[in-house]
């Protein structure tokens, strides 16, 4: 069950609208790395000590992957890439590297990440 709470604002780019209510999700805390070690080992014959190490293994390639301009594929979870955005320029000669101003991780779900989310119930939270 995801838990939301209902927000009033102003829809950016017209302040003269009526404010209108929308719902953000409700964080319920945290999981830390350590969290998640522990219950890999608990469902695995992995102990955490080698969950941990596979891990940070792998929390060291993937950006060195993304920043090589490759898409991460962790099969039915989804995939990461770069994605980078600039300012525009008049022709393509005139472009410079310099005008790349943003660069984020995009996340694109696979099929079990899907499944979830398509069938994610809400629950509002009282205030």
């Amino acid at each position: 069950m995801f838990l939301y709470r209902l927000i009033q604002k102003i829809m950016p780019g017209k302040p003269d609208d009526p404010k209108k209510w929308y719902a953000i999700g409700v964080s319920r805390g945290e999981i830390t790395l350590r969290d998640l070690y522990r219950e890999i080992a608990l469902i695995s014959t992995v102990s955490p000590v080698d969950t941990a190490a596979v891990v940070e293994a792998f929390l060291q390639l993937v950006p060195k992957y993304l920043c090589n301009g490759q898409i991460v594929r962790l099969g039915d979870f989804g995939s990461f890439s770069l994605r980078i955005s600039s300012e525009g320029a008049e022709t393509e000669g005139a472009f410079k590297s310099s005008m790349i101003k943003d660069a984020k991780i995009h996340f694109r779900p696979g099929k079990e990440v899907e499944n979830v989310l398509n069938n994610l119930a809400f629950e509002k939270v009282s205030d």
